[in-house]
């Protein structure tokens, strides 16, 4: 193992040992060697969670590790590197509310770890938005949640012929109530087609939404992932609800209907490419578009 990232990995591990953390939670994108990681980690007696972007490492590494994260093929830089991370380990389960982990993150690229964070999940208001943590699994499947916020990514860094990113939504979970507080502004493209082929975890979907995501309203996803409709008007106006300066009509649905219903919304803004998580009418993370 290239001698940086291993001091950096053995740093950690007695970081996390002297603050009684959980564990390392580590972007592992720039290890090579996976069986020496393990070994470091048996020597410090310390719990190690890897969120791997590449393809062919996520299969060596998952070979070694059982607690490996599959992230999604976008660009992502140090801080967001380690949003995925948590955010994959939120909906798995692996972490919650109130755990404090070592996280480990740097450049792809160079092969090289260099950024180290402290986090108590619930208190570091950078990283997550909000101290209200949901319980992922509760609301959606998690196999669900993290298809759809890997689609949402790709929808926000691939505007058309250089263009500005489709600006979407996506609601999942509570499904009844969703519908309950919305109305369609168009027919309903899904309308007819059976559960099986309208499910989003089929993966020649993906591009279809990616498609109507042009269209204005929101997805509504049932937790299990069939899609119920599209151009889905949200009628919780969340006009009572603060939301930061600067954000849209489609954020302040998203956070009226989250408060409303207990859904989980996620938005990809039109104007910047960011993407943000809503739930019970608040942000509990936002990803920032990378250049």
């Amino acid at each position: 193992m290239k001698q940086q990232n291993r001091m950096m990995v053995e740093t950690a591990c007695s970081i996390a040992k002297k603050t009684h953390s959980k564990g390392v939670l580590l972007y592992a994108d720039m290890i090579e060697d996976f069986e020496s990681l393990a070994k470091i980690g048996q020597e410090k007696q310390t719990d190690l969670i890897l969120a791997i972007k590449d393809q062919t490492s996520f299969q060596e590494a998952s070979s070694v590790f059982k607690k490996v994260l599959q992230i999604p093929d976008v660009p992502l830089g140090r801080i967001n590197q380690i949003k995925m991370a948590i955010i994959q380990a939120l909906s798995k389960g692996l972490v919650k509310k109130g755990d404090k982990w070592v996280c480990l993150s740097g450049i792809p690229q160079a092969k090289t770890l260099d950024n180290l964070l402290i986090l108590e999940f619930g208190r570091e208001f950078e990283i997550i938005s909000s101290s209200d943590l949901p319980i992922l699994s509760e609301i959606v499947r998690p196999e669900v949640f993290e298809t759809l916020l890997n689609l949402a990514l790709e929808i926000s860094t691939e505007g058309k012929e250089g263009r500005k990113p489709n600006g979407t939504i996506f609601v999942m979970g509570k499904h009844e109530d969703v519908l309950k507080y919305s109305h369609p502004m168009v027919i309903n493209p899904f309308q007819g087609y059976p559960e099986e082929e309208r499910n989003i975890l089929d993966p020649r979907l993906k591009q279809t939404v990616k498609e109507f995501s042009s269209i204005d309203g929101a997805f509504i996803f049932r937790e299990d992932g069939v899609i119920l409709a599209a151009g889905r008007h949200l009628d919780a106006s969340g006009e009572n609800i603060e939301i930061p300066l600067g954000l849209g009509s489609r954020h302040r649905a998203a956070a009226g209907i989250t408060s409303l219903t207990d859904a989980l919304a996620i938005v990809v803004s039109e104007e910047t490419g960011e993407v943000r998580i809503f739930h019970h009418g608040k942000i509990f993370m936002e990803i920032e578009k990378e250049e």
